[in-house]
């Protein structure tokens, strides 16, 4: 099974990116990977925060970058093949947006409308 780190450096190695693009992506790439295999490609969870999805391990991983581009260098050959073919799928169908664009799009999705205490967390209830 792949961690949310290698997801998330196989994504770094097409495009350097915002934080908040990074974690929409990563989530992008478990719930695909789940709907088309029936199975996890990450282990690790997602949780509903403010602004959508976020994985607490990757937030803490590059939170130091704030809403700036993270500038670690991920060359595709430290890639393997297979997960890299896959994340560029992902990519191709969500990576010409931003971030901001990203967590519209989650916000509006039956998972995020379904979680549990969402509305808590955005102060609506």
């Amino acid at each position: 099974m792949t961690t949310i780190f290698e997801l998330a450096k196989a994504f770094l190695a097409i495009e350097s990116m915002t934080h908040k693009k990074l974690q929409k992506l990563c989530y992008y790439g478990k719930v695909w990977y789940l709907a088309l295999y029936d199975e996890n490609l990450i282990a690790e969870p997602f949780e509903a925060w403010v602004h959508g999805p976020v994985n607490r391990s990757l937030y803490e991983k590059y939170k130091q970058f704030g809403r700036y581009v993270i500038t670690e260098l991920v060359p595709e050959s430290d890639i393997p093949e297979d997960l890299l073919g896959y994340v560029k799928q992902v990519y191709d169908a969500y990576g010409h947006m931003e971030g901001d664009d990203l967590e519209i799009i989650t916000h509006r999705e039956k998972p995020w409308i379904d979680s549990e205490g969402w509305q808590e967390t955005l102060g609506i209830v």
